[in-house]
């Protein structure tokens, strides 16, 4: 059974940083393409940043954040710096199999879910 764990989520202040953490168990991440998608209040859900070989980052976060990935812990992190009160967010991890088939920006590129974790940026 595949599971996706968030955590590292939180409350902080703008222009501070954070790093999110999606434990993977039931796959071998290194194996797989993941992703990071958010969704604010009152808005979609929307692509944050995803990895395969290389990385692909929303506009929006772009030299603000970085996705990596431990083969060794089968974790996939977001680093999160510069926050701003815009990055407010259920911020969620993705996987699918291999490679994406649209660039790994769209949710439906995507088998697995995590439950998601609550960032918040106060200004």
């Amino acid at each position: 059974q595949v599971q996706l764990v968030e955590s590292g989520g939180g409350l902080v202040q703008a222009g501070d940083s954070l790093r999110l953490s999606c434990a993977a168990s039931g796959l071998i991440f290194s194996r797989y393409t993941a992703g990071w998608f958010r969704q604010a209040p009152g808005k979609e859900r929307e692509f944050v940043a995803r990895i395969t070989w290389n990385t692909n980052y929303a506009d929006s976060v772009k030299g603000r954040f970085t996705i990596s990935r431990d083969n060794a812990e089968n974790t996939v992190y977001l680093q999160m710096s510069s926050l701003k009160p815009e990055d407010t967010a259920v911020y969620y991890c993705a996987a699918r199999s291999g490679l994406p088939t649209a660039g790994g920006r769209r949710e439906y590129e995507y088998t697995y879910w995590g439950q998601g974790t609550q960032v918040t940026v106060s200004s």
